[in-house]
């Protein structure tokens, strides 16, 4: 069983950085999810699939990781591009789109 070490994007509901500054270490499913007939609920009798690993670094959960054997593959983190921009910058002088409202 292989896992997966990323470090987590925000939420879209989310404008800080809060929760995103640590990696995760989390296992791959080792055998798909079934659906349960009585009540349709979906289950798995994979256990380790229930397992978050929470670290401080990327070195110490590659670390970790190395230690106990788990064969294991970084995702590294994609940054956000964004320009910066005030609310003010829709009223001035040298805007280049139309104002229009």
């Amino acid at each position: 069983m292989s896992a997966r070490i990323y470090r987590p994007a925000r939420t879209a509901m989310q404008s800080g950085t809060a929760k995103t500054e640590r990696w995760l270490l989390e296992y791959e499913p080792e055998q798909p999810r079934e659906i349960e007939p009585l009540m349709g609920w979906t289950s798995s009798g994979d256990m380790k699939s229930q397992l978050k690993l929470w670290f401080d670094g990327r070195d110490e959960a590659i670390a970790y990781a190395t230690r106990n054997g788990i064969p294991f593959r970084v995702e590294e983190p994609q940054e956000a591009r964004r320009r910066a921009m005030a609310y003010s910058d829709n009223f001035k002088f040298g805007r280049v789109g139309q104002w229009t409202h």
